[in-house]
């Protein structure tokens, strides 16, 4: 079997002399959706961990010259979207190094970036100790976790849903999505664990390094994980059929340019409540609430609970009436549940606690297909290139800003704007899966000429 293509070999030696050791070890079913959950937990934990501390830390380890605790909040939300920035360059990147060198050298140098990034910040000086230096080495520290993560793409969910009978697309298409609120819930477990225990003077002085610690240790053993499927006889016979090919992305951008743009703003609605029922809900409480922040951490992780039961439901639900169609009613969910958010968040404590358990349940049913209908558009040679470039997009478009933008609003114009934000986002999601679903018929219509 050839290993080279025409945009460069699709592995190195190495790999192939890998996959020849485990030609006798099969990869089942199941070991791939765990690995891909194992994998995308270990995503979500590390970007969580820092999104938790930018609510809880940064803004008095690193701005505390800010004039108050809002403003401070805000300049740590604005570091916490470089990642989103930086993830398009780190797929860009990356897609490079995989073609060249293989999807196995591609993901050990994103995993070891991810996790060191992520542990350096747990050795971050104060600004009181450095000055305006802490502030310079947070934000490298966080681009170099969205860099990293834009190498971090694995094509190991494509290879579960090539794997899925067609009858069971949705159910496929929502494994890979359990790993967020899994790595939500497990950072929010560990920071609740030291704000509960530990004085405040503690926790800033080194309580919160250790969840960065545990990071870097959860991300050595997902990439071991994913190592193995990857080095697997299947995926690699994937990958020489072109199934899982990076191709450049000029390219790709070339015959798929309208499917990009299409796909970016598909999940937005999904994207923009992810952050609106995780971090933004943190630090409004840290700010304007009544309740102790450990409690309410463990809310957010009872509402985890929730969102990944809903997700499970939502590969169900798909399988019955079809992912385009779940994926419009979530939006206007989503949309009728922008209206209800801001009251529930200016409910006092139950009010609160309701607006995260419910959104996330509403949030599970969306996020569980967003993925999915994401390569859904994209040729064989293409899908793999394509659906990291389009996830990429999303995540910025839709959920980088997020908390930012919420906070912003919410303080300068009350809590009815963050209303309309989330709206904007599902007026967006279903504009999108409607033009989706026009040029569907429309390219059929063609193919039938």
């Amino acid at each position: 079997m050839s290993t080279a293509t025409e945009y460069g070999p699709s592995s190195s030696s190495l790999e192939r002399d890998a996959r020849q050791i485990h030609d006798d070890k099969p990869a089942s079913a199941g070991d791939i959706a765990i690995g891909v959950i194992i994998g995308r937990m270990s995503e979500f934990f590390d970007f969580f961990v820092y999104g938790l501390a930018s609510v809880l830390v940064f803004p008095q380890l690193v701005f505390p010259f800010a004039p108050d605790r809002l403003t401070g909040t805000i300049y740590s939300f604005a570091i916490f979207s470089l990642a989103f920035i930086a993830r398009p360059v780190g797929s860009v990147v990356f897609m490079t190094i995989d073609r060249w060198y293989g999807r196995g050298t591609k993901l050990t140098i994103a995993l070891f970036l991810l996790g060191g990034s992520t542990a350096s910040i747990a050795f971050l000086p104060g600004y009181e100790q450095i000055g305006y230096w802490s502030i310079a080495l947070l934000a490298l520290f966080r681009l170099g976790q969205g860099f990293a993560l834009g190498g971090a793409w694995d094509g190991l969910a494509s290879l579960l849903a090539l794997n899925a009978p067609h009858n069971k697309r949705g159910w496929y298409a929502m494994i890979p999505q359990l790993g967020a609120p899994i790595g939500f819930a497990l950072a929010s477990v560990l920071f609740g664990f030291f704000v509960a225990n530990l004085s405040n003077e503690d926790f800033l002085s080194w309580g919160w390094r250790y969840p960065f610690f545990v990071a870097f240790a959860i991300n050595v053993v997902a990439l071991f994980a994913r190592l193995r499927l990857v080095m697997t006889k299947e995926f690699g016979t994937l990958l020489e059929q072109h199934e899982l090919q990076a191709t450049p992305i000029s390219e790709v951008v070339r015959f798929h340019g309208r499917d990009i743009i299409i796909g970016a703003f598909v999940p937005l609605a999904s994207f923009a409540m992810f952050h609106l029922v995780t971090i933004f809900p943190l630090g409004w409480m840290n700010l304007f609430g009544n309740q102790a922040i450990g409690a309410f951490l463990l809310i957010q992780v009872a509402g985890a609970a929730v969102g990944i039961v809903t997700i499970i439901l939502s590969g169900l639900i798909s399988d019955r009436i079809g992912r385009r169609k779940q994926l419009m009613i979530c939006a206007i969910v989503i949309a009728a549940f922008s209206f209800a958010a801001p009251l529930l968040l200016g409910a006092g404590s139950f009010g609160q606690d309701a607006f995260v358990i419910i959104g996330f349940g509403v949030l599970g049913l969306s996020f569980g297909q967003a993925s999915g209908v994401v390569s859904s558009r994209f040729g064989q040679t293409y899908r793999y290139t394509g659906a990291a470039l389009t996830s990429d997009l999303s995540w910025l478009v839709g959920a980088g800003f997020a908390p930012l933008v919420a906070l912003i609003l919410s303080s300068k114009f009350g809590l009815p704007f963050v209303g309309y934000y989330l709206l904007s986002g599902a007026v967006c999601t279903i504009i999108a899966l409607s033009f989706s679903k026009a040029l569907e018929v429309q390219d059929n219509s063609r193919r039938g000429r």
